[in-house]
């Protein structure tokens, strides 16, 4: 019996990178995997890249669990009811799992630019993406969980910490999902559900193969543009990650935290579809921040 096995998850921005890695290793331990997004076959969004939701439900489907891909953008409210409102009939209000992955800041983000020369309506556009709809994504989601007085959301983000991340707008995002899994903690703990935020470590998405120009059969060429590359992991890594989580019954006493792909590596055992294991914070540790 795969430990998922009946669960029902929603994977909000599943349609690449590390939401699609999620949902695929979701499906790889049984559950059936609502993946989210605004790409559907025929409609690409804004983002200008390939990938659909419809193929990672098919991915879900053949790792083992069931894809079911419903299009949303998770900053129109209507959107987002729609969604569980569809769980709740196809599910009878079972929802075990969420996870707010959404983002759609990487064309918005000006690096090496200070905030007061940064294009200002993209940067509050990167909040209405990546904060705004994780938060109205929670607030109609939750409360099927609420229903049952058991669940777990897992808010995804960039670094553990709190620390500054080389642009305010893009800090601002990335450390608002963590405090809102810290509060969001607080306020459904006495409804037994478990919130927490996860982040992984140099991620090897669509995007940044593409960007390197590299493949995932010659990803390691791409450590010659820039050598920390090396040290690089799958989507599907943090996506085992959220499985083991999930799959944890004690997974409450992490509630409110803040952890790391590599952490919950160290700790579950499980390693990268390549089989390699993959230790971002150690590596950051003795080749980033001693240089």
């Amino acid at each position: 019996m795969k430990p998922l096995s009946g669960k029902v998850a929603v994977v909000a921005g599943a349609t690449r990178g590390a939401g699609r890695g999620i949902a695929t290793m979701l499906g790889e331990a049984g559950a059936t995997v609502y993946a989210t997004g605004r790409s559907t076959r025929g409609n690409l969004s804004s983002m200008g890249r390939t990938e659909t939701i419809e193929e990672t439900a098919e991915l879900v489907t053949e790792a083992g669990g069931l894809g079911i891909s419903h299009r949303v953008d998770h900053t129109v409210d209507e959107d987002i009811k729609g969604l569980f409102d569809r769980v709740k009939e196809e599910q009878k209000g079972q929802l075990d799992i969420l996870v707010n992955d959404v983002w759609g800041g990487d064309p918005l983000t000006e690096w090496e630019v200070p905030f007061w020369k940064h294009n200002l309506e993209n940067g509050l556009l990167i909040q209405e993406r990546a904060v705004h709809s994780h938060i109205k994504t929670s607030y109609y989601g939750v409360p099927l969980m609420v229903e049952n007085k058991k669940g777990l959301v897992i808010e995804i983000t960039d670094g553990v910490s709190y620390d500054y991340r080389g642009n305010l707008f893009y800090s601002l995002a990335k450390i608002s999902a963590i405090h809102l899994a810290q509060a969001m903690a607080q306020d459904l703990k006495e409804y037994n559900i478990t919130s927490l935020a996860v982040t992984p470590g140099f991620l090897r998405s669509e995007a940044m193969l593409d960007w390197f120009e590299v493949t995932e059969e010659n990803w390691q060429e791409g450590a010659k543009k820039d050598p920390h590359f090396i040290a690089s992991e799958t989507p599907f890594f943090v996506g085992r990650a959220i499985a083991a989580l999930a799959s944890d019954p004690n997974v409450n006493v992490k509630s409110g935290k803040s952890l790391s792909s590599w952490e919950l590596s160290r700790e579950y055992g499980f390693k990268d579809i390549d089989g390699r294991q993959p230790d971002w914070g150690k590596y950051f540790d003795e080749n980033v921040l001693k240089k």
